[in-house]
């Protein structure tokens, strides 16, 4: 299989996190966002949405991360529920996570970091900090009660929710703040195969600034 993604994406982070604790054979192929790769007829031709990650399973080309790990957990038969009614559960917390969790998460950190300082839309930034901070609150509150979002174990619902929360730069937030997030996260990090994004996938902030350099 490969996966189209770059380091900077937590959305293609969740996948290739999956993948690498499933144990499936891959390869990371890089976008280079940054430089409008996205935008190319190339890759337009591959996904017309224009995002990554993207993931080619033989002949299947899958887009959107929920989709591409629901699809890993039925074919690693594992990290999709243990029954019909955890995976409602699981797909209950993939919708919540990219409409209250990632999407807020995702977009102030981008907003932040990655543009132009003289770009940067200081009150749509504080608005996404906000809504990312009360859907942490409804995260860290499952989590006072539980080791995993869903069940015994780890579920795709996890690495969803978790995609991200590893990354270093300032989006609003703060392991401390959280600590049923922190202990989580803590879990996570401890499964055999965990990596961090910025080595689990090629492109990083650092790369980008010694190539400018």
């Amino acid at each position: 299989m490969q996966l189209h993604c770059f380091g900077e994406s937590g959305n293609a982070y969740k996948v290739a996190l999956m993948l690498e604790l499933a144990g499936f054979e891959w390869q990371p192929v890089w976008v280079d966002f940054f430089s409008g790769t996205t935008r190319s007829r190339e890759f337009r031709a591959l996904n017309p949405m224009g995002e990554v990650p993207v993931l080619e399973d033989g002949a299947q080309v899958l887009t959107q991360s929920a989709v591409i790990l629901r699809h890993l957990a039925r074919k690693a038969g594992q990290f999709g529920g243990k029954d019909l009614q955890e995976e409602d559960e699981v797909l209950r917390w993939l919708f919540w996570d990219a409409h209250k969790f990632s999407a807020n998460a995702g977009s102030a950190r981008f907003l932040a970091n990655f543009l132009p300082a003289e770009k940067r839309p200081v009150p749509v930034i504080a608005f996404q900090k906000a809504r990312f901070r009360d859907a942490c609150k409804v995260l860290d509150a499952h989590l006072g009660t539980r080791d995993w979002i869903v069940g015994e174990g780890p579920t795709i619902a996890d690495f969803a929710c978790c995609g991200y929360l590893f990354y270093p730069e300032s989006f609003g937030f703060d392991r401390a703040d959280w600590p049923g997030i922190n202990h989580w996260l803590d879990r996570i990090a401890g499964l055999p195969g965990w990596k961090h994004p910025y080595d689990l996938m090629p492109g990083s902030p650092a790369d980008r600034a010694q190539s400018i350099s």
